[in-house]
């Protein structure tokens, strides 16, 4: 049978472009919808334009530390629609970026909904017509997610809206303890505004290893960002010029932002045969395969690890397997993570509870500090610096990091990790003083087993 296309690609983000270039260039016709911008969550509404909030939120902590290192700072003043704007043009420029990429690979790209009809049809939603595919790739990445019920749910705002917000809120409560409300509390707080985060959990960021949640959670609070845990979101009502939340007492708030689900809701796949989790993610084989033979699906959609370089090791190897013959499995083990929160976390491989579940004896190293930066200036914030390694093979297990560059220092730390590196040959790497990142191969005490004297 001829089709109209080898590859319909719907969703134009990170993973999708990959995918849909690498097929393209090795020969097969691919085309490409995108029903908001091409680009997707990272670039459009997430990792890019979040980081840039990032550092605009991280000079009021400079601010504040400067008169400690002899400087003396004026009277200093945010102005959100600048920064607002300044981000906005950038994220503009990166969208350009990869539709023209996408054209220069071959790509036809179609800038708006696609559903599915069956395993090999797509109905395009604006201009009504029907498509036919050798392969359809599901790459539509995630959304927020909203509480069904809740009363004035229309009155609040999700993490997509935050950064096009017309004006700057005084206060603002995020609902959630993942990553995603973590980051938006530390740019919220570091902009100026009074922040609340709210948590259903009795713990914040879920995954992550128990000492780095827990001191998180005190470095949050001594960071001025007030923590209520336990508590939910009950109702939100206008109250004068503000929005009233209601939990086991009112509040008043601007504003929330809440985690992401896979964004499958209404694509048609449940009637072309293709079977869903409980979370609505498409559920795959190792080569991104659904159910149905001809529907792939790749990054956030997945619920796999929702990461955006994820997503573009997906699509490649989705590319590769199908339009270049060479088979590749993505692992997806020992893939690094960061947290722009403040401080910023970076974290890779096992927790220590999923090591001792997985292994006999697991040696744990940590090590909790006030980096040398933060001495002249008062500033308070703690560093946390944890190795989690086999106690029989001495294998590295997990590195985890709350601090100061620790996104940076986890990238290389994965690659010992990913490579398999004892703790031995860590610890024969010469330290590079001064430095926060030096403790990480000076940590040779072993911290006492749970349940053991220290």
């Amino acid at each position: 049978m001829k089709y109209d296309y080898d590859l319909f690609v719907i969703g134009a983000g990170s993973g999708g472009v990959r995918a849909a270039r690498i097929a393209s260039q090795a020969g097969a016709r691919v085309a490409v919808a995108e029903e908001y911008r091409i680009g997707g969550t990272c670039v459009i509404r997430g990792c890019v334009p979040k980081k840039f909030l990032v550092y605009g939120a991280e000079f009021s902590q400079m601010f504040a530390d400067a008169p400690g290192y002899g400087w003396t700072v004026g009277p200093a003043s945010f102005d959100w629609p600048t920064l607002r704007d300044n981000v906005q043009k950038e994220v503009s420029r990166l969208s350009g970026i990869y539709a023209s990429n996408l054209a220069k690979a071959g790509v036809t790209a179609f800038e708006e909904r696609a559903e599915v009809v069956d395993a090999h049809t797509v109905k395009l939603k604006k201009s009504g017509g029907e498509v036919s595919a050798e392969r359809i790739l599901i790459a539509t990445g995630g959304r927020p997610y909203l509480p069904e019920g809740l009363p004035g749910l229309e009155l609040g705002i999700t993490s997509n809206e935050a950064f096009l917000l017309p004006k700057f809120p005084e206060r603002i409560l995020i609902v959630g303890g993942g990553y995603v409300a973590l980051e938006f509390a530390n740019i919220f707080h570091g902009l100026g505004a009074k922040t609340r985060i709210l948590h259903r959990g009795d713990k914040m960021l879920r995954g992550f290893d128990d000492d780095l949640r827990a001191h998180m959670h005190i470095e949050v609070e001594r960071g001025g960002t007030q923590l209520t845990l336990k508590a939910t979101l009950t109702k939100l009502e206008k109250a004068g010029g503000a929005i009233r939340a209601t939990l086991s007492t009112g509040e008043t708030v601007d504003t929330y932002a809440i985690g992401r689900d896979p964004a499958t809701s209404g694509l048609g796949l449940e009637r072309a045969g293709v079977k869903l989790d409980d979370a609505g993610a498409v559920i795959v084989d190792e080569y991104s395969q659904s159910c149905v033979e001809s529907i792939y699906a790749i990054g956030d959609v997945t619920n796999r690890m929702n990461l955006t370089p994820v997503a573009i090791r997906d699509g490649h190897a989705f590319a590769d397997t199908i339009y270049n013959q060479r088979p590749t499995p993505v692992d997806h083990s020992s893939v690094p993570s960061a947290v722009f929160g403040r401080p910023p976390i970076g974290s890779v491989g096992l927790s220590e509870s999923d090591a001792r579940r997985s292994f006999d004896a697991v040696d744990i190293y940590r090590t909790n500090f006030r980096p040398m930066r933060n001495m002249l200036s008062g500033n308070q914030e703690r560093t946390l610096m944890k190795i989690v390694a086999d106690g029989k093979s001495g294998k590295l297990l997990g590195v985890h990091i709350a601090g100061e560059d620790a996104p940076e220092m986890v990238q290389l730390a994965a690659v010992a990790v990913k490579a398999g590196l004892t703790k031995q040959q860590w610890d024969s790497t010469m330290a590079l003083h001064p430095t926060a990142a030096e403790e990480l191969v000076l940590m040779r005490e072993k911290v006492a087993a749970p349940g053991s004297a220290a």
